[in-house]
């Protein structure tokens, strides 16, 4: 039985996981992730994506019960949850995690790889797979760093701790924390505004930054230059410029 639901408000599309208790993540959920995945990528009529869950949980992480299976094809399948987040940071387009309830494990890791992360106020963030003996390795050993810094990322991990979502914010984990009464109407008015924006823009944007990520400046700046050339191509570049110039909002379509 499917355990992703999609859904459609004009040019935002809301992927619901939902399989109880704990919405956790074993080799079908994956398999769905990717199959849905990249055709809403690729929708150019998808101008923001959001993943959100149900209950009291975003993602709990790995089941349990399947990665107890310590046999190196299990994990491989497993690991393909690095597959799913790749999709997200690939996405020509914004992405958020819509964490309604607690992210933990795998489901950190999720958020991770999307543009924006809005956590619940009454959920927890953290990482907590020391506690059965693991690290995060479905890419939260590597994006962790990435974003708070290599010593604060391995005393996460290494403590395993589940954060509040206001200590998940002051520590830069999260981009904004919502009342719970106030989430959906929260997620639902910055999707809009993200899609809002001119699209192609945003991808190229997401495209160039990972690509000169590390990379010599001189190098970087290379790969920035082919970028602009080719956002100057687009309709959104010149609706900007023209809105500008006639001081009147733009309106943006995404090409």
């Amino acid at each position: 039985m499917p355990v992703l639901n999609i859904t459609h408000e004009g040019p935002v599309a809301t992927i619901r996981i939902d399989r109880p208790p704990a919405n956790a993540v074993d080799p079908s959920m994956i398999g769905e992730f990717l199959d849905v995945l990249p055709p809403i990528a690729a929708d150019p009529s998808i101008r923001c994506v959001v993943i959100t869950g149900t209950g009291r949980f975003f993602v709990a992480g790995a089941d349990i019960g399947v990665m107890r299976d310590l046999s190196e094809a299990n994990q491989a399948e497993m690991r393909r949850w690095i597959e799913v987040q790749r999709v997200i940071e690939l996405a020509p387009k914004p992405v958020v995690a819509a964490m309604n309830g607690h992210a933990l494990g795998g489901g950190a890791e999720l958020s991770l790889a999307c543009d924006v992360r809005i956590l619940s106020a009454k959920a927890t963030f953290g990482f907590p797979e020391m506690g059965v003996g693991l690290f995060p390795g479905a890419g939260g050993s590597q994006r962790l760093p990435r974003l708070v810094g290599p010593h604060l990322a391995k005393r996460l991990m290494i403590e395993g701790r589940r954060l509040p979502a206001a200590r998940a914010w002051e520590l830069g984990l999260v981009d904004r924390v919502v009342p719970a009464d106030e989430f959906d109407a929260a997620v639902a008015a910055e999707a809009h505004e993200l899609a809002a924006k001119p699209t192609t823009a945003i991808g190229l944007l997401k495209r160039i930054v990972d690509e000169g990520h590390g990379l010599p400046i001189e190098q970087a700046l290379q790969h920035e230059e082919k970028a602009v050339f080719e956002l100057m191509r687009t309709a959104d570049a010149a609706e900007g410029l023209q809105a500008f110039l006639d001081g009147r909002p733009p309106e943006f379509t995404g090409r």
